[in-house]
């Protein structure tokens, strides 16, 4: 065999297995990211897909939160302005995380069987407070 099909064998072999193992890793680690609305989609096509590891992209219902100090619960409804989840998370919060204003969340977790979406990992986004507020040109002058 030529020292350049050996050559070109070797790196198939090498290319392959390193394709593989990305994969594998992706395959493993890998969340679905869905707003409300398509996870009630995929959950009407697929009730098996309840109790599956994702991430959910929301905003929180005004007036929802409800917080159980004692044992550090959070009880929430999130929605994309379609479709609405009720969300149990168990944790402290970001310091972001209030009832004052509009929060876009990300939570991470399963919607149960009931219909209840259990976060492991809640992440609040709140960019309007720390922009500069708009000033129209009148008040300027």
């Amino acid at each position: 065999m030529k020292a350049g099909t050996k050559f070109l064998l070797g790196a198939i072999l090498i290319v392959g297995s390193v394709g593989f193992l990305i994969y594998e890793g992706v395959k493993q680690t890998g969340v679905y990211f869905l707003t409300p609305t398509e996870l009630a989609q995929r959950t009407a096509k697929d009730p098996s897909f309840h109790n599956v590891g994702l991430k959910m992209g929301a905003t929180v219902v005004r007036g929802t939160i409800e917080r159980d100090a004692a044992t550090q619960t959070i009880e929430f409804a999130v929605t994309d302005g379609t479709t609405s989840y009720p969300v149990v998370y168990r944790g402290l919060a970001p310091d972001t995380f209030n009832d004052e204003q509009e929060i876009e969340v990300v939570v991470e977790g399963r919607l149960n069987t009931d219909g209840v979406f259990e976060a492991t990992t809640l992440l609040a986004k709140c960019g309007s407070r720390y922009e500069k507020e708009y000033e129209s040109p009148e008040q300027e002058a």
